[in-house]
């Protein structure tokens, strides 16, 4: 194919009297083809653009409804063409083929070029050292991730610098408050220092609503007052304004999935081990952003003196049920705390218990809306008194702390009428209460084992005696000698 440039040597060379025979040589092409552009006198890109055909060959058959199709897309014009397509189908039977939907969709794609309204530009930021970092939560249940061979369903607070993209993390399990402060103070205590400003996108444990006149709730407020950060927002529905850490979610998620395939397995015999594999992956990722980290680290503000407790405190009271709700959640305390009040410091995964100033107790936190945590020895006094409630008690699941206390009830259940069942029960979870959970467990287990009837005595006896069940026998298969299987074939004999 000749170039333009070919042509052009071409025109000097014959300009400067030379032979049509020379001049073709030197420019690359046969004498033929030289004649031709000779006496045309164009270029072959001017010869291309003559050739591009600017006609119709058949009419276009959505001409007569264009109009129509154009107000549509004047009043919306986020309307999809294959929308607009199957309306024109249904508005005019048999008119329109499935086929045509291609030629269709080139004609609404032409006019949002060309008569459409304007699209949102982005801007391409300049990023200063110390400026700016960004944080988002990033959900990690698609890698697969297990601890101890048990799905790890969880999330990464994500945090990152946008001068250096320096980056950290850290694990939890919500979009709550108290997480995004814990995950805050814990990435500026890595980083040592704080830069000018952090920004989000519109959370709402951080971002009130746009009618509201305080720009961020109370709490996330004093967070950013404690470290002398000025905060930010991103704008309804534009995820790309926190673009770097948008970004960095999905090429960590990436890294984290390449790590667990160089590692073989995705299986962490604890958490603990699963936090080390993160930290040690992050240092790496890291490692290639040390010189503009360094920029950063000359102009990052000094820490606090100390860090705020990543908790929120709420004063609830305790029902007659013996239990509080809590971001819509029940959990049990002691019934002497009933119609009292309680204070609670909530934390991203348990929640302190106190009466008073005195520290009652801890609770794991659950996730989600609609859960129970119900804890019998909170309850056992009074349910071995009044054990005709626990047949249709709402959380009678709760009370079999592990599956053997729920084989044990279903055992009693088959011997005893239910009242009877639920008060011999009872009594063995007061007893599980009283002295030791495991150690009932460990006597069900021998009572179990040697076919043996179940009754709170026996198993009071068994608890008190001191001396605890046979431990579990171990099995032994031995190896299995495969020549004798070859002995045994050989002697036989093969049928025709």
């Amino acid at each position: 194919m000749i170039t333009d440039n070919q042509a052009r040597k071409l025109m000097k060379y014959l300009q400067e009297k030379m032979a049509l025979g020379v001049a073709s040589t030197k420019s690359g092409m046969d004498e033929k083809t030289a004649r031709k552009y000779r006496d045309i006198g164009k270029l072959p890109s001017e010869l291309k653009a003559e050739r591009i055909r600017t006609w119709r060959t058949r009419e276009n058959p959505f001409d007569e409804v264009w109009e129509m199709v154009k107000s549509f897309l004047d009043n919306n014009s986020g309307l999809e063409a294959k929308t607009l397509f199957e309306h024109l189908q249904r508005k005019y039977p048999g008119r329109f083929q499935d086929g045509q939907i291609r030629t269709f969709q080139r004609r609404v794609k032409n006019w949002r070029a060309t008569e459409g309204p304007a699209r949102e530009v982005f801007f391409p930021q300049v990023h200063k050292p110390g400026k700016l970092s960004q944080s988002d939560f990033t959900h990690m249940g698609k890698l697969g991730i297990t601890i101890g061979g048990v799905l790890f369903d969880h999330l990464i607070y994500h945090f990152v610098l946008t001068y250096s993209n320096w980056e950290t993390g850290t694990i939890c399990f919500s979009e709550s408050f108290e997480s995004l402060s814990d995950g805050l103070q814990q990435a500026l205590c890595k980083l040592g220092g704080v830069p000018e400003a952090h920004q989000t996108d519109r959370l709402s444990t951080a971002v009130n609503k746009p009618e509201n006149p305080e720009e961020f709730t109370q709490r996330y407020q004093g967070l950013l007052s404690h470290y002398k950060l000025t905060g930010r927002k991103t704008n309804p529905a534009s995820p790309n304004e926190n673009g770097d850490v948008e970004q960095r979610n999905h090429r960590f998620k990436r890294a984290v999935d390449q790590a667990l395939m160089l590692r073989d397995s995705r299986d962490f015999a604890t958490r603990k081990e699963y936090a080390q594999f993160l930290d040690e992956l992050f240092v790496q990722l890291n490692s290639n952003r040390y010189e503009r980290f360094k920029e950063e680290l000359a102009v990052l503000r000094s820490l606090p003196g100390k860090q705020l407790p990543a908790c929120s405190k709420l004063i609830v009271g305790v029902g007659p049920s013996s239990t509080i709700r809590l971001q819509h959640n029940v959990y049990s305390v002691h019934s002497r705390l009933i119609r009292e009040k309680v204070t609670i410091r909530l934390y991203a995964e348990h929640l302190e218990v106190w009466h008073g100033q005195s520290h009652i107790e801890n609770i794991p936190r659950l996730r989600g809306s609609g859960n129970h945590h119900i804890q019998y020895r909170h309850i056992i006094d009074w349910l071995v008194r009044k054990p005709g409630a626990f047949e249709n008690y709402r959380y009678r699941s709760d009370l079999f702390p592990t599956s053997r206390f729920r084989m044990a009830y279903d055992e009693l259940k088959q011997h005893h009428a239910d009242s009877k069942a639920s008060k011999e029960y009872l009594r063995i979870l007061k007893l599980a209460a009283k002295e030791n959970e495991a150690a009932v467990s460990e006597a069900l287990r021998f009572l179990f084992d040697q076919n043996k009837p179940i009754s709170a005595e026996s198993i009071e006896s068994i608890v008190l005696s001191g001396r605890g069940p046979t431990p579990v026998t171990d099995v032994t298969i031995p190896a299995v000698v495969l020549h004798q299987y070859d002995c045994l074939l050989g002697g036989m004999g093969v049928s025709a």
